[in-house]
């Protein structure tokens, strides 16, 4: 899992568009932590824990948070959390965001009231290592097929 992930994987296992992907990190929600695109013709490496912040990412757009409240939420997440990302527990209620960390509860947006919705990030895992596996499982299918016509030969 310490393997460096292209750009189109990295949207391949999380979920999202290239161009999604792209837009990202041109404007510093997420850079790739293996290696950044330096100039035209440089490819963005993008490793593991990358592949789960950008899965969470994905969760809170869907979860109808904007993408500036997102980008606001890593910004806190990146100064105040020192565990792994999936360790924690992020409660929606409207445009607000809190962070559940233990027992500590963090309002990262600072207000909003409405009906929490709980959201696991302990499931980004999961979803981020079987897309590694599918993805790893269909890139083997076509040298078998070749093994097997060499053999016939």
């Amino acid at each position: 899992m310490d393997q460096g992930y292209s750009g189109s994987q990295a949207a391949e296992v999380v979920g999202i568009t290239y161009r999604q992907l792209d837009y990202w990190a041109r404007t510093d929600l997420i850079r790739p932590s293996s290696c950044d695109a330096k100039g035209s013709g440089t490819r963005r490496v993008y490793n593991y824990r990358n592949l789960l912040e950008l899965r969470v990412i994905k969760n809170l757009l869907d979860a109808g948070i904007k993408l500036e409240s997102v980008r606001e939420v890593f910004r806190y997440l990146r100064d105040h959390v020192d565990t792994e990302i999936t360790a924690a527990h992020i409660v929606i209620s409207g445009q607000s965001v809190v962070l559940c960390q233990g027992d500590q509860l963090v309002d990262v947006m600072r207000g909003g009231q409405g009906v929490l919705n709980v959201l696991p990030l302990a499931g980004v895992k999961e979803q981020v290592d079987s897309r590694i596996v599918l993805m790893s499982n269909a890139a083997l299918q076509p040298q078998i097929g070749q093994q097997k016509r060499s053999i016939a030969l």
